[in-house]
């Protein structure tokens, strides 16, 4: 196989990038060209006794306009969406480490004990946590009493409803809030620890550990 220098094969290609984007940027300007071109020649060779209709001149005129102004509200808007991920990409990046809550129902018990939350769409005059294992089996039921709209975490011993402590383990958890004996709309929250940003086409993204990826609107509560 033959050396390659890095260093000028690298230049190569930056050149070669440069020069596309300067016949992608010079696109637009060709074409309004073409066209004046088109229209001055018209002008010249039309007929002096049937000559070109003014409305349609200027609705030609209009029309590339139109197509220049189209252009640059695309780019400006391109601009604009690009500066936005940055920000976010910023923001999301001082979440590394950091614990968050998002929309799930498992429940992490350790020996400390585990940390969950919900979110009602309502306020709440009750509010009970059901904490099951992986059979199916009830082995907790939490009155957490009133709440106002919004995210709420809260913190679970450990303790079963027989008074004996539960095994270290993922339970699920299920969320049921009424006002006045009417349902409100509840969803349970779930712990994780943000492990990574990325960063995709149309907007920041979260690896929160094993959970999974969230968007930043997902995001519940910051720990």
């Amino acid at each position: 196989m033959a050396a390659v220098d890095s260093a000028t094969s690298a230049q190569q290609i930056l050149n070669n990038l440069a020069r596309t984007d300067t016949q992608k940027a010079s696109t637009t300007e060709d074409a309004q060209n073409r066209f004046l071109t088109l229209l001055t020649t018209q002008l010249k060779n039309q007929d002096p006794l049937n000559p070109m209709d003014n409305a349609a001149v200027t609705s030609q005129l209009a029309q590339i306009s139109t197509v220049d102004g189209i252009e640059r509200l695309n780019t400006m808007l391109g601009q604009l969406m690009e500066g936005q991920q940055s920000s976010e990409a910023l923001q999301a990046s001082q979440l590394l480490g950091r614990g968050v809550l998002v929309p799930g129902k498992g429940l992490v018990l350790t020996d400390q004990g585990s940390l969950g939350g919900f979110k009602l769409d309502a306020a709440a005059d009750k509010v009970v946590v059901t904490i099951t294992d992986a059979n199916g089996l009830e082995v907790a039921s939490v009155d957490m009493g009133a709440h106002a709209a919004g995210t709420h975490s809260f913190q679970w011993d450990g303790t079963a409803t027989d008074g004996t402590p539960a095994a270290a383990g993922t339970y699920t958890v299920k969320v049921t809030a009424t006002n006045k004996d009417e349902k409100v709309a509840a969803t349970a929250l779930e712990l994780g620890q943000v492990s990574s940003v990325i960063r995709g086409p149309k907007s920041v993204d979260l690896q929160v550990g094993a959970l999974g990826i969230f968007q930043l609107d997902e995001i519940q509560q910051i720990l």
